[in-house]
């Protein structure tokens, strides 16, 4: 398996580690994504309520709020230090439940901060810098991240095949990225197929030209294309991401996930997703909270309006798939049946 550095510089400029979010005296700074691939920028931000906003705001998505909200809360570490124990524990609580808010859906946020907290109540208790504990905690938890995405995306470019076209959905983030990435060493020839991705475009401004730098093929199509283009031979196999997965199988991601399985089961196309970890206070579809965004955004397109302000719009930001539109779920341990995670990880 190839070190952390290795993996860091096989990985396009959006997933770097240090371009998606970084620490430097006191300020926590992330990459812009909703000005990519058209400018390479980073929010500057001061205080918790920035980070918030910046996590909010969309300026990163996918697996960057976790990051972002961890340097956050180092952030209000450095700024209570040297204040009495109960001020830092209830400054620091304050900060984990204002970061945790802004991501209802993806719980691999709330989870990390709770691990977090504990990191910082221990260092608390033995009267060590809580800043430094909590970025040693987070730079040792990164690490360790990198090689968890190049196992799965091992196991990723294990299920692509030579002449494979690929459908994915929004950015399906760096386990697959690395997966595309590995095949491509392997000299497997592949093609892509992202939708666009509405109303964000995630599709079209973060997977594509992420896509694109590695020197893989890569088409942009609409949100309303894929069964048309599977229809045409074009597509083998369908790959995501998943903002959860539930022990009971269920994959929960960007809204349009769910339509694009049904249609690839039609077809008779395998549909993966590459599982972060587990939440296990997530068993079930019961379990699952799923973000309602503003509607306002439905209506607007890269800030410019798409219909009148007085219709009526609706935004559900994430849908549910459930297993048996799964064929597998690639994790750590390998790519598992939808109906084994219980039993792998429970």
């Amino acid at each position: 398996m190839p070190n952390i550095s290795e993996i860091n510089n096989l990985l396009p400029w959006l997933l770097r580690r240090e371009n998606v979010a970084h620490y430097k005296d006191g300020v926590v700074w992330i990459g812009d994504r909703r000005k990519y691939p058209f400018a390479r920028e980073f929010v500057r931000c001061e205080d918790v309520e920035e980070v918030a906003r910046a996590i909010e705001e969309m300026v990163t998505q996918g697996g960057g709020p976790w990051v972002a909200a961890s340097l956050g809360m180092v952030m209000a570490a450095r700024q209570v230090a040297g204040k009495h124990p109960d001020e830092v524990r209830t400054a620091l609580a304050a900060a984990r439940t204002r970061l945790v808010n802004t991501r209802p859906t993806n719980t691999a946020l709330a989870r990390r901060l709770d691990d977090l907290m504990q990191v910082a109540l221990q260092a608390l208790a033995q009267e060590e810098s809580v800043e430094q504990a909590i970025l040693n905690w987070l730079e040792t938890l990164r690490d360790r991240g990198y090689e968890d995405y190049a196992i799965r995306a091992g196991y990723g470019a294990s299920l692509m095949q030579d002449g494979d076209g690929i459908l994915t959905m929004c950015f399906a983030e760096t386990a697959f990225i690395l997966s595309l990435a590995f095949a491509q060493q392997q000299g497997k020839r592949l093609h892509v197929f992202t939708p666009e991705t509405r109303p964000y475009l995630q599709g079209a401004r973060l997977t594509a030209p992420s896509i694109h730098e590695l020197g893989i093929p890569v088409t942009v199509i609409t949100d309303n294309m894929p069964a048309y283009v599977m229809s045409q031979g074009k597509i083998q196999k369908y790959f995501t991401a998943a903002d959860l997965i539930t022990l009971d199988g269920h994959v929960v991601n960007k809204i349009g996930t769910f339509q694009n399985a049904i249609t690839a089961h039609y077809h008779g196309i395998p549909y993966f997703a590459f599982m972060w970890g587990v939440d296990s206070e997530s068993p079930n579809r019961a379990a699952i909270v799923i973000e309602e965004r503003d509607a306002h955004e439905v209506k607007r397109c890269r800030g410019l309006p798409t219909t009148l302000d007085d219709i009526p719009a609706y935004y559900p930001a994430f849908d549910i798939t459930p297993p048996h539109l799964v064929a597998g779920v690639i994790t750590r341990k390998g790519v598992l049946s939808p109906y084994d995670l219980a039993n792998q990880f429970a």
